[in-house]
C-alpha cells in the first residue's frame, strides 16, 4: 500500500519507506535547528537532505519548505537570546527593516542577474573571514566598543545589504551576519548571534513570501520539520548561552570552513569533466 505526501501528488511510498524518509527530514531539522541556532548555517544541513529526499521536486518549493522549518527555530532562538542578552536595538531594528527590503529587492534581482557570478566573490569573502577570525585569537571574545549614534545608520546599511545577498544569493547569509556585526560594532559573538537572529527572522519572512508567491510549498512537511528545528534550536541556544563567545568563535569557523569547501566544490564542478 502506498501513501503520498501532500504537495507531492503523484509520489507513493510505501510504509517503510515514508517511515524512513520523515525520520530523516526530522534528524536534519534537528540538528540544523541546534547549529542555526549557536552560529547560522543550518541550511547546509537541511537543503542537501530536501533535494536527496524529493530529486523530482521544483527547487523553489524546496527551498521555500527549508525556510518555513529553519524560522521557527530561528524565531525561538531569537526570544531565548533577548531574555538573556541586550540586544542594541538602535542598530538591530533599522538593519531589520532594511534587511526586508532588501531581501525583497534581492529576490526580485534574481530574473536580472546570473547567481553563479556570485559565487567565486562569495569564496573569496568566506577565506577572507576565516582568516581574519583566525588570525585575531581574541575577536569577538569581548565587546570592544559602546555603540554610537552613527551606528543606526551603519545598522541600516548592512541590513540593507545582507537582505539584498539573501534574497538573490543567500549561502552564508548568518556568518556574514555574525562577523559583521562582530567586526563592523565591536560586539562579542554571544551579542552579534542574539542580534543576528532578529534579522534572520525577518530575511526568512520575506523568502516564504516569494517562494510561495513563486509556486507551492510543502507546509505538511515544512511544519514537520519546524516543531524538529525548534527542538534543535532550544539546545543550541542553551549551548551558546552556557559557554560563551568562546564557543560561538569556534562553531563560527567551523561552519564557514565547511561553507568554504562548498562554494569551492561549486566553483569547480564545471571544469570537473574536462579535467578528467
Amino acid at each position: 500500500m502506498g501513501f503520498e505526501i501532500p504537495g507531492l501528488e503523484g509520489m507513493a511510498l510505501d510504509g517503510f519507506s515514508l517511515a524512513t524518509t520523515l525520520v530523516v527530514l526530522a534528524a536534519a531539522a534537528f540538528f540544523a535547528g541546534m547549529v542555526d541556532a549557536v552560529v547560522g548555517g543550518g541550511g547546509l544541513i537541511q537543503i542537501p537532505v530536501l533535494l536527496s529526499q524529493f530529486p523530482h521536486t521544483a527547487i523553489p518549493t524546496l527551498f521555500g519548505t527549508n525556510k518555513v522549518s529553519s524560522i521557527a527555530g530561528t524565531a525561538m532562538a531569537m526570544w531565548k537570546y533577548g531574555r538573556k542578552v541586550q540586544i542594541p536595538w538602535a542598530v538591530v531594528l533599522p538593519g531589520t527593516v532594511a534587511a526586508l527590503i532588501g531581501s525583497a529587492m534581492g529576490a526580485a534581482l534574481v530574473a536580472w542577474l546570473p547567481r553563479d557570478a556570485m559565487r567565486p566573490l562569495v569564496l573569496i569573502l568566506m577565506i577572507g573571514a576565516a582568516l581574519y577570525t583566525f588570525k585575531n585569537k581574541k575577536f569577538g571574545h569581548t565587546s570592544t566598543r559602546d555603540l554610537r549614534p552613527a551606528d543606526r545608520w551603519w545598522g541600516l546599511l548592512l541590513g540593507l545589504t545582507i537582505g539584498l545577498y539573501d534574497g538573490f544569493f543567500g549561502p552564508g547569509t548568518g556568518s556574514f551576519l555574525l562577523f559583521a556585526y562582530v567586526r563592523l560594532f565591536g560586539m562579542d559573538f554571544l551579542r552579534a548571534t542574539a542580534s543576528a537572529k532578529v534579522l534572520n527572522v525577518a530575511t526568512n519572512i520575506s523568502a516564504i513570501a516569494f517562494f510561495a508567491n513563486t509556486g507551492p510549498l510543502l507546509w505538511e512537511i515544512g511544519i514537520g520539520m519546524a516543531i524538529c528545528n525548534l527542538i534543535g534550536s532550544q539546545i543550541g541556544t542553551m549551548m551558546a548561552l552556557r559557554h560563551g563567545s568562546g564557543f560561538i568563535r569556534k562553531a563560527f569557523l567551523l561552519v564557514v570552513v565547511i561553507l568554504i569547501g562548498k562554494m569551492a566544490l561549486d566553483v569547480i564542478r564545471p571544469w570537473i569533466p574536462s579535467l578528467l
